[in-house]
């Protein structure tokens, strides 16, 4: 971009006090010093980032470093491009320091170490988003900016001192930069609302990280918005989840609200979050069928079936009970129960079973060796126990291989496993858990087939590691023929070339980055912090799948008691510490800023009826349009007339079994009201809420359903 020559100033005319010099011409040059910073910054940046990509990749921890610099460099470089001036988000002005304090998406300084833009996740910007008239943190004065296309079209001043309203009158309009957000019409993806964040939801995203954090609040209250915002901060600002730690893995309740937020942390200056649903966790999740029978589904949501996965693993780890008589080309070597008991006790703790099988592989041959009475040489002894095929064999059916699917599968397919493996179920619900096709995986199997993958480990590991070792040789093989080249053509045999015969040398030089490897999981931690977003919806089976990954026990838990589907009876104190969390604190959300009155007023009884005590938030504005109640046969015609009135702006039809696309208009959704949630529009139609079901989770539908309306909801019934 070039250095700013225009003022970034583009307000109509209607405010045009807004325009005077004495209110705008400090912003004005402050930006025409961040216009310059930038182009600076991006010319920078992509020289060492073109140098970076030239240079040498280098072996080891320098190949790495090399690709996290050049990952770095990149994600910053993007930063900067994506959005120029509108970096700034506004400036504060501390009642003892005039000199306004910019405050940005990212931190920016000049060439002569000026700071332009203060990061908004440094702790000096907090009180940006924090400061109210009760508590002004320090502050004299606070200014958010409207960008649109690059140009302020419009901004707010803020005023917390008695003396400081005369050089502010024009811009005063306390509140209006949020309230006019919230009436603003909404699109495919989140709206950015950084520079609106209330100072209720800036205190959570600012939490420590310590413990698990409770983020309780009804529709509307900004949950979602808190969530987000803190996986940013917590990125940048806290010591024990950076990058290095593990990071962070935000978990959504479903793919259509994943794509809704995906632009909200990249304008947050963050691009390193992980995001997925439950279902990504696992690979059978992606074509996981509901479970049809709710009591099958109440059972294998349990934390207990999910930890007799260890059982079920552990009865392949007992060592054999009979000893093995393994034939040589020079004798017979015994090898005695005991010894099976001591190679098996060769796995280090923790280990994933099929990666531990190397270890105990490993110590059998020791002890074999160690048996051995001959005088046949060591190299020669191991090289004929390696090509013992019927020792392979015997080794692979006391500690065989396993797949997850398949350890999963047999219990539901063999009774006597199961009881073996969950001694507390009874007969009825051992039955009942089995079918016939034992691999018809149902999204309450996911919390299983998880356990088992991560208990087990890879079964292609060791197969892998037999042929990295093997392709390890050949190149090893390969360098040594190089190597006696060289000194072969050396004229005394003296000199630096001979130093090539020392082994770590050789080692060196073998390249492994062609060498067979495997993709990494990055799904499958450890992370240092998890966010979860509708976290009331979580089964205790899924919450062990999020534990797994978390060691720390560090975790944002979002959520909404009086949405989950199937009922909440407990606190979130007990749901948690009965799943194994236990520093737990709750922060609380009541103020529902998206949802207007009207919508509310019709809501709010519909929830009530099965959950009185439901924490229903107050909303803090007004559409001015009424609920509208007609036919279903009018849902045309309705959507219509709405299309030809409204230029912009998101309508949805939910219904009980409404997908994708809407009367081929882009504008139009057409969702279930499962996956509604965490999503917002302008026009919410619901189409016979009354079909969506009975009882909680009837009730609950409705309730988020209608929920999702920032403007106005039309409720349609089939006469």
């Amino acid at each position: 971009m070039n250095p700013l020559t225009t003022s970034a100033f583009d307000l109509p005319d209607r405010l045009a006090p807004k325009a005077d010099p004495a209110l705008i011409a400090g912003d004005d040059q402050h930006f025409a010093a961040i216009a310059e910073s930038l182009e600076e910054s991006i010319a920078d940046l992509s020289g060492r980032l073109d140098a970076e990509r030239k240079a040498p990749g280098g072996k080891g921890q320098a190949a790495l470093d090399r690709d996290l610099e050049i990952h770095r460099l990149t994600a910053r470089l993007r930063a900067l491009r994506r959005f120029g001036l509108d970096l700034c988000l506004g400036h504060i002005v501390g009642a003892d320091h005039p000199e306004p304090v910019y405050i940005g998406r990212l931190g920016l300084t000049d060439s002569a170490g000026r700071r332009l833009l203060l990061d908004w996740r440094s702790p000096a910007a907090e009180p940006f988003f924090g400061a109210t008239h009760a508590n002004p943190m320090g502050l004299a004065s606070r200014r958010r900016y409207r960008w649109t296309r690059g140009r302020i079209s419009d901004y707010w001043d803020e005023v917390f001192t008695s003396d400081g309203f005369a050089g502010h009158a024009a811009a005063l309009d306390d509140q209006s930069a949020f309230i006019a957000s919230l009436g603003s019409n909404r699109s495919a993806r989140m709206r950015d609302v950084l520079g609106t964040i209330q100072a209720d939801q800036d205190a959570i995203i600012r939490a420590g990280s310590q413990g698990a954090l409770v983020v309780d609040g009804g529709p509307g209250t900004g949950k979602t918005v808190v969530a987000l915002h803190r996986s940013a901060y917590l990125l940048y600002s806290d010591p024990h989840v950076g990058h290095r730690r593990g990071g962070v893995l935000f978990v959504g309740p479903h793919q259509p609200y994943l794509a809704y937020v995906a632009d909200v942390l990249p304008s947050l200056g963050e691009e390193g979050v992980q995001t997925c649903t439950l279902r990504d966790l696992v690979a059978e999740g992606a074509t996981a069928a509901a479970e049809t029978d709710p009591s099958v589904a109440l059972l294998k949501s349990s934390a207990s079936l999910v930890n007799a996965i260890e059982a079920a693993v552990r009865f392949y780890e007992e060592p054999p009970a009979k000893g093995v008589t393994v034939a040589t080309e020079w004798t017979e070597i015994r090898l005695t129960a005991a010894d099976w008991a001591e190679a098996f006790e060769a796995a280090e703790p923790g280990a994933p079973h099929n990666e531990a099988r190397e270890a105990i592989w490993e110590q059998l041959l020791t002890i074999l060796a160690d048996n051995y009475d001959g005088d046949a040489p060591a190299d020669l002894l191991r090289k004929s126990l390696l090509a013992n095929k019927d020792l392979r064999a015997t080794f692979n059916r006391a500690w065989p291989l396993l797949e997850a699917a398949d350890l999963v599968g047999d219990l539901w397919s063999v009774p006597a496993y199961l009881r073996k493996c969950a001694p507390w179920l009874g007969p009825d619900e051992v039955r009942k858990l089995q079918r016939a096709d034992a691999q018809a995986w149902t999204v309450s199997d996911l919390p299983l087939l998880d356990a088992a993958r991560q208990r087990l480990g890879d079964p292609e590991q060791s197969r892998r590691k037999h042929r990295h070792d093997a392709a390890v040789a050949v190149e090893r093989e390969r360098m040594a023929g190089v190597i006696d080249n060289l000194i072969a053509a050396d004229d005394d045999g003296e000199g630096l070339v001979t130093s090539l015969r020392q082994q770590d040398l050789k080692d060196v030089l073998v390249d492994e980055a062609g060498l067979p490897s495997a993709d990494p999981d990055e799904l499958a931690g450890p992370f240092a912090h998890v966010v979860v977003d509708e976290a009331q919806e979580l089964t205790d089976a899924e919450w062990q799948m999020l534990l797994l990954r978390c060691p720390s026990r560090s975790f944002t838990i979002v959520g909404d008691r009086a949405q989950a589907r199937h009922g909440f009876t407990e606190s979130w104190q007990e749901r948690l510490q009965r799943i194994g969390l236990r520093r737990i604190s709750l922060a609380s959300l009541s103020i529902n800023y998206r949802t207007p009155e009207e919508v509310m007023a019709e809501a709010e009884p519909v929830i009530r009826a099965v959950l009185p005590d439901a924490n229903v938030p107050t909303s803090i504005r007004s559409s001015g349009l009424p609920v509208v109640h007609g036919a279903a046969s009018d849902l045309g015609s309705i959507l219509d007339t709405w299309l030809a009135t409204h230029a912009e702006g998101i309508a949805c039809v939910i219904g009980a079994a409404g997908t994708g696309a809407f009367r081929g208009s882009s504008r139009v959704r057409s969702l279930t009201p499962e996956l509604s949630k965490g999503l917002e529009f302008d026009l919410v139609v619901l189409v016979d809420p009354e079909e969506f079901g009975e009882g909680i989770e009837g009730a609950v539908d409705r309730y988020v359903a209608m929920t999702r309306a920032t403007q106005q909801l039309v409720i349609l019934t089939t006469s």
